[in-house]
């Protein structure tokens, strides 16, 4: 049956759209948009897929800004492109947010292919039918140490939430746990939480006197009370890049956050602000894939490759500190950058050990009291 003049003005659309996405002129996401507003996946199912065959060949990593974009591009995505010709690896920054995954997948509207989910997340949204599971024929398990491969994530990379504080206010005496980041007579001024109920718990029960082999099952009600006799004296932070200049700026004189931005902040002041391992909290991350994602398999291989990268891992451990995962990697971690490493045995165990599957069944309960707790 010939097309109509609507049909063929879309294809002309589209075959223009096509060029310039190949020639980097458009975004896969700026594709989409004209795809869809054009119709043209259902007004011409050959054109349709020439086009998404040529978008899938770009993958989009999302997390969550900072210079972790700069190291993601660097030790994940260069890697991946000189073994893979013609695919581009794009860092979005945008903030892999659980609110923003959902919308996505439940509107069939899916942009991103790898996410730097937490454990949570990945447990939370994975049961939810929000995830592809991951392909363990793809990613080989023997490339993570024991607890970083979960059903919907597999975590080439952990982390840990520190007390990070200003040594020109307190280097003689500094804050050595989280009952001394809550003792504001001891050491006054503005604390830092983040706006998100993720490690915040712990951190409050530990700072109520809770011992850290005590802190699970979380005891949320002793945590929401802790939290109403702080919540006057703290300041909060929703992004990576927000919590270091909330530090650097001197709003808050000790916080809690990522050990990765705390390395930042450490070696940039010249140890004006330090960190401490004692009582951090430890957790591996999951790199996910929202389900529909656009690139398809193609995100499963570089999910693989963030695994197995060795070198790729020990150098983003020096280049932002988050900590190899690969049990190929600890011999290659040099001396100097061990006290960086969250996974280096001496760093682990002064830590706790994050419990994702505690919080993967009651992330959204709790989170939403702890954010209306801290709006009074």
């Amino acid at each position: 049956m010939p097309m109509t003049k609507v049909q063929s003005f879309q294809e002309d659309c589209a075959v223009l759209a096509q060029e310039k996405l190949a020639r980097g002129k458009l975004t896969r996401r700026q594709f989409n948009q004209v795809m869809t507003a054009l119709g043209v996946v259902g007004a011409s199912g050959l054109l349709a897929d020439k086009a998404m065959a040529q978008a899938a060949k770009e993958i989009v990593m999302v997390n969550w800004g900072g210079v972790a974009k700069e190291g993601w591009e660097k030790f994940y995505a260069a890697p991946f492109e000189a073994k893979n010709p013609g695919v581009k690896v794009t860092v979005d920054t945008s903030g892999p947010s659980t609110g923003k995954i959902r919308a996505m997948v439940e509107s069939k509207k899916v942009t991103w292919d790898v996410i730097d989910a937490s454990v949570t997340s990945a447990i939370l949204l994975g049961g939810m039918d929000m995830l592809e599971p991951i392909d363990y024929n793809t990613v080989k398990i023997s490339d993570m140490m024991k607890g970083f491969a979960y059903p919907f994530g597999a975590g080439p990379y952990s982390f840990s939430n520190v007390l990070i504080y200003d040594a020109s206010k307190f280097g003689n005496d500094p804050p050595k746990s989280w009952v001394d980041f809550f003792d504001f007579k001891k050491y006054p001024g503005k604390r830092m939480l983040r706006r998100d109920a993720n490690c915040m718990f712990e951190t409050l029960l530990m700072g109520d006197g809770v011992p850290m082999d005590k802190v699970y099952p979380i005891d949320v009600n002793r945590g929401l009370e802790m939290l109403k006799k702080v919540r006057k004296d703290a300041v909060y932070w929703q992004s990576g890049t927000e919590s270091e200049q909330l530090m650097r700026t001197g709003e808050a004189v000790m916080g809690v956050l990522w050990n990765t931005r705390a390395k930042i902040l450490q070696e940039e002041t010249k140890g004006k602000l330090k960190f401490t391992w004692n009582q951090g909290i430890i957790q591996p991350t999951c790199f996910s894939i929202p389900k529909g994602n656009p690139a398809g398999p193609l995100a499963q291989q570089l999910i693989a490759s963030t695994c197995a990268n060795v070198d790729g891992q020990v150098g983003l451990l020096g280049f932002l500190g988050n900590g190899p995962t690969n049990p190929r990697a600890a011999e290659k971690v040099p001396a100097d950058l061990k006290q960086f490493n969250p996974t280096d045995p001496a760093n682990a165990k002064l830590q706790l050990v994050f419990d994702g599957e505690w919080w993967g069944k009651n992330y959204n309960d709790v989170n939403q009291k702890y954010l209306d707790t801290v709006a009074g």
